[in-house]
């Protein structure tokens, strides 16, 4: 195993990797010296919110692109993997990380709760409770039954944003130097 870094961000269903969250996380692990690997989604049905059968489908959609994107990927050459996922993002990165016996970190933004099923390993999630993708106690406590700190972000959405320009500002640079220390603590 070598001492190279790989980063890779799982963006959601609407939520791309140029996005402020996603944005701003592959820059620091950038910055901190990792490979930044991007994954893309294509395809996905439209109209996906409240209806189950058609967020499993975008699911196995993605979860099947990043498969293919992370092919060739040589893990052993990496000493530190850390997958940032957004949404159905974390879903897919923790599952990846579980089948294919990763030893990687995680970033979870807006988790689904879907995505504690899979997460092994140190992990740090983000939410906010107006969030209308995720119900904020079954988030918190499936974060507690597997020991993952969370912060919880009053009145946010799935894209951790209120309204209010400025507060929301604020919100992205409070998460922006919680990621900070969390890639920076490896």
């Amino acid at each position: 195993m070598e001492n190279r870094r790989l980063a890779v961000l799982f963006p959601g269903i609407g939520y791309h990797c140029d996005k402020p969250l996603l944005y701003y996380a592959a820059k620091l692990a950038g910055a901190a010296g990792y490979e930044v690997l991007r994954i893309n989604y294509a395809g996905f049905p439209e109209k996906v919110r409240g209806d189950g059968e058609k967020l499993r489908q975008c699911v196995e959609i993605a979860w099947e692109q990043a498969c293919a994107a992370l092919s060739q990927v040589k893990w052993a050459a990496y000493g530190d993997i850390l997958f940032i996922g957004k949404s159905i993002g974390t879903l897919v990165a923790s599952r990846y990380a579980l089948e294919k016996g990763l030893t990687a970190r995680h970033v979870l933004l807006t988790p689904l709760t879907e995505t504690f099923r899979f997460v092994t390993g140190t992990a740090l999630a983000f939410h906010g409770t107006a969030d209308p993708w995720a119900d904020t106690a079954e988030i918190v406590a499936a974060a507690g039954e597997k020991g993952v700190p969370i912060h919880l972000t009053e009145g946010a959405n799935h894209s951790l944003e209120t309204g209010d320009i400025l507060r929301d500002v604020r919100i992205l640079t409070e998460t922006v130097n919680r990621l900070h220390a969390f890639i920076q603590a490896e």
